[in-house]
């Protein structure tokens, strides 16, 4: 079931779902990467997307942004369904939307100069009119991600780690789009360099009133960052709320699990802290479980949960759920 979403928020995700054929092995089998996904993220806030790894996190973001084609459902980018369009119809759309990549090292063209990575939207865009019209933005951008003119002739392998992600926001940010993808964009940068990542993208969010679909696996820093988060369990919501909401009272077994695993820099509140393991391996996306697809590993498991499957049900308040236990005992 698709939740009911607030008047025209900027993107629209609608019973999402992306599959992958699988070639090898023969038959009709497939990967059920992403399967019926559904949110909204209003103009200047923050979604923040958490799970496992391979949950299917980052697949969500690359069908949102159309690298790769959905297999259903509706991509609404600001009243406009661009999820069928084709990549010409698609242009216009993808100077509104950009996307900030997990590995500042793969992610930048080490053969390019940073004045042309950066200036690479600009050209496939014709924003600009001259070359020295060209050179002014990119510089002004190097400034506002807090690098300054020397490095536009520079290459990418002769930056840090944190330099090279500030590259990829200017690239990113170049086009002023009005909502930017970010999959795991501290995750490959070290501790002492991901806080002034972070804050560089709040200032360019408070600035620009830009929205951020933001995925991690730090559910500390998702905390901090985001206005709502978004829980994904082998390729399905499984809860989605506000952000405080969501650590102070989250309702989902998985959630609670995964919740249960930040670490407490308290020893003593560490050893009273409630531990919610998760137990077992993820299945197989090509063969997922049958009902609820966490019953395999849920704790609280009945004969209901491995034959329905459950709906995102609001149980009040704008929190919304996919289990059972919870929805039945909220009726």
């Amino acid at each position: 079931m698709d939740r009911a979403f607030p008047d025209r928020p900027l993107l629209q995700v609608q019973g999402l779902t992306k599959h992958f054929p699988v070639r090898s092995g023969g038959g009709n089998k497939v990967v059920h990467a992403v399967d019926q996904v559904s949110f909204s993220i209003p103009k200047g806030k923050t979604l923040g997307l958490v799970g496992e790894s391979g949950c299917g996190k980052s697949t969500c973001a690359r069908t949102i942004i159309r690298i790769y084609d959905p297999t259903a459902g509706k991509i609404i980018l600001d009243g406009q369904d661009i999820s069928s369009l084709n990549q010409k119809e698609l242009m216009p759309y993808r100077k509104k939307m950009q996307m900030i990549f997990q590995d500042p090292y793969a992610s930048l063209n080490a053969r390019m100069t940073v004045h042309d990575i950066i200036a690479e939207p600009l050209r496939a865009h014709h924003i600009c009119h001259s070359k020295a019209e060209e050179r002014d933005m990119v510089n002004e951008m190097l400034s506002q991600v807090g690098l300054n003119q020397e490095h536009a002739g520079r290459y990418a392998h002769e930056f840090s780690g944190g330099q090279r992600q500030r590259v990829g926001i200017a690239r990113a940010l170049i086009l002023k789009p009005e909502l930017v993808i970010c999959d795991e964009p501290i995750s490959a940068l070290d501790v002492s360099i991901q806080a002034q990542i972070i804050n560089l993208l709040r200032q360019f969010q408070e600035n620009l009133g830009l929205s951020y679909l933001f995925i991690a696996h730090d559910l500390s820093m998702v905390r901090y960052v985001s206005d709502e988060v978004g829980v994904m369990y082998l390729g399905q919501l499984v809860e989605i709320c506000d952000a405080n909401e969501i650590y102070s009272h989250p309702l989902h077994p998985y959630t609670k699990g995964l919740l249960s695993s930040i670490p407490v820099p308290n020893p003593r509140m560490a050893q009273t802290k409630e531990s919610v393991g998760l137990e077992g391996d993820l299945p197989s996306p090509i063969a997922p479980p049958s009902g609820c697809r966490f019953h395999t590993r849920c704790p609280y498991a009945t004969k209901k949960c491995a034959e329905c499957t459950p709906e995102l049900k609001d149980v009040g308040g704008g929190h919304y759920v996919a289990c059972h236990q919870v929805t039945d005992s909220s009726v």
